[in-house]
């Protein structure tokens, strides 16, 4: 018996498990947000002569022309989980896993428009649950109100066998401005890697813009920003694809910038809607033990000037960077950049670490006094030593921080925040990466930073992976940690479900500032927190989906009923 569902989008559909039937099928949004939800479908009986059975799916709405579809497609993972695991994962199974949201492609499927209704032809797998991922895009050009979507499937004779129906309310409100500096990091030298295209050639400009551009319509608002080659999970001694925004010439004279591929750069950022950029760091990851890779024209040729074999706070390197960030500032301050700018020293310093992270932001401080700079870190004892004015805290971390009132706090997690705390690997619930808007919300978060945008690299890059059939960076990191998107043919983005819901999370973010505003904080913390046994906690919080459905349909409810009166 075939068999078809109306699924929330915070459902993960799986190959071999029935999803759970959604209770409510209702959503509502304000202006400016993407609603999602997805249709399940699952072939049952095995096609003659090998064919695949077809169904037509037909979608009617007065909405139809801000609906977009895509198909949930399977990546594999061997490496879903670290061994320790708690009760709000779905698997710590390798296997197949939902997330990558293919476009409906002759391969896949067909499809066809008219202007109120959708028909389109999906291919059902024998004995496989498979879904329909789709989008509304809510734009002022509604009115507000409910407006049905009526969804029913077809057999090739025209006979139907399934149909059902949502509604969608539309909430006459705007969703606000975004507030929260948001970066997950992109790298430039996975994109020239996987598409084959010379590094900053116009092929990969154009790629780069592509990513920029998915970046910033789902939030993500600061980009990492590579005036050298970012010193990020390379291994000691080795070394990345060469992404150097800045032009270098070493002569006896000393040291000469070009800064014009970093103009370019800042204006494909600024014109694809990033706010803030983060110039990469200045020190080796893990300890600020060394200088980063820089390449330079020197004796007629271009060479690596810098790298492993220079200490951080060498002679050499230290006489550069003297030469090098007054040039720099200067040039940001001339472009109006200096508040939209960030620096960093060097990633994640450890207890042992304390002393050369000190010792080499000390030595470039009077350089950068004025600038705002920032690094992730975890312990709370590393803070209180006075190493970073302004933290970037891992969350399962985080509570001393809050519990001491550190203002204007950024939060971030990685694949070592796997217990308790919200995140986005593939195994978890969808539920679990969404919550985080609620969280950012009640704290006040004033950033939230992630490592992986794009990082198509093994651990510590040692190979180059193709992110289709590699979801955990060579079986490193629990799949879903090193990407949110995928590369897709001709320079274009795939997005995937991890995306979306993050996405999602930070439009709650938004929501709740909205009401907040109407009727104050503590009216939004009600409906967060009153029918809750404990407060909200980023190690503390509703595991369910229907928790973050009911929510944010009552916060939509109490901003309709505001904006009313």
């Amino acid at each position: 018996m075939l068999q078809f569902q109306l699924i929330s989008g915070l459902e993960k559909i799986f190959a071999d498990t029935k999803p759970q039937k959604w209770q409510k099928p209702e959503l509502s949004g304000l202006y400016g947000e993407t609603l999602s939800f997805q249709i399940a479908y699952y072939g049952d009986d095995t096609p003659r002569n090998h064919e695949q059975r077809e169904i037509c799916l037909k979608i009617k709405s007065p909405l139809q022309a801000e609906m977009n579809y895509r198909l949930v497609g399977l990546v594999p993972s061997n490496f879903p989980a670290f061994a320790e695991v708690d009760e709000n994962y779905i698997t710590d199974k390798p296997g197949l896993f939902p997330d990558v949201l293919l476009p409906i492609s002759p391969r896949l499927g067909k499809i066809e428009r008219t202007e109120e209704s959708v028909e389109i032809w999906l291919r059902l797998s024998p004995r496989q649950w498979r879904a329909l991922w789709i989008d509304i895009e809510l734009n002022t050009s509604l009115r507000a109100g409910v407006y049905p979507i009526e969804a029913a499937v077809y057999d090739h004779e025209g006979r139907e066998l399934w149909q059902d129906s949502l509604a969608i309310e539309v909430i006459p409100a705007v969703l606000p401005k975004q507030k929260l500096l948001h970066t997950e990091w992109f790298h430039a030298d996975c994109l020239a890697d996987y598409y084959g295209v010379p590094v900053f050639s116009e092929r990969h400009w154009q790629i780069m813009e592509n990513f920029v551009k998915t970046m910033v319509k789902h939030g993500i608002n600061t980009l990492l920003t590579p005036i050298f080659t970012p010193p990020l999970d390379t291994m000691v001694g080795g070394e990345r694809t060469t992404v150097q925004l800045v032009g270098v010439i070493a002569d006896r004279a000393g040291y000469r910038f070009d800064f014009s591929r970093l103009e370019q750069w800042l204006e494909m950022a600024f014109g694809s809607g990033i706010e803030y950029i983060e110039i990469s760091h200045l020190f080796s990851q893990w300890g600020a033990k060394y200088a980063p890779k820089i390449m330079a024209e020197k004796d007629g040729k271009l060479q690596k000037i810098f790298g492993w074999e220079n200490e951080a706070t060498g002679q050499e390197y230290q006489n550069f960077l003297h030469a090098f960030l007054p040039e720099l500032t200067t040039f940001l301050e001339a472009k109006g950049l200096k508040q939209q700018v960030i620096f960093h020293i060097s990633d994640e310093p450890h207890s042992g670490d304390v002393e050369s992270y000190m010792k080499a932001k000390n030595s470039i401080k009077e350089l950068l006094h004025d600038y705002y700079t920032m690094d992730a870190l975890s312990t709370f004892e590393i803070y209180q030593s006075g190493i970073i004015e302004h933290p970037v805290v891992a969350t399962d971390h985080i509570q001393p921080y809050l519990d001491n009132q550190v203002e204007g706090l950024w939060a971030y997690y990685c694949c070592s925040q796997k217990l308790k705390v919200a995140n986005r690997f593939m195994a978890m619930p969808s539920a679990r990466n969404r919550i985080l808007g609620v969280q950012l919300y009640k704290y006040n978060i004033k950033g939230f930073l992630h490592w992986g945008y794009n990082f198509y690299n093994s651990q510590f890059s040692l190979e180059k992976i193709d992110p289709y059939f590699v979801t955990d960076a060579g079986e490193a990191f629990p799949s879903g940690d090193a990407f949110l998107v995928y590369p897709g043919e001709n320079g274009q983005v795939i997005e995937s479900i991890r995306l979306m819901v993050l996405s999602q999370a930070i439009q709650d973010l938004r929501a709740f500032q909205l009401l907040e505003s109407l009727a104050g904080k503590d009216l939004v913390m009600k409906l967060i927190e009153g029918d809750l046994d404990k407060p909200i906690r980023f190690d503390e919080y509703p595991k369910t989906k229907e928790y973050l459905l009911e929510l944010r349909a009552k916060v939509n409810q109490e901003i309709k009923q505001r904006i009313a009166d």
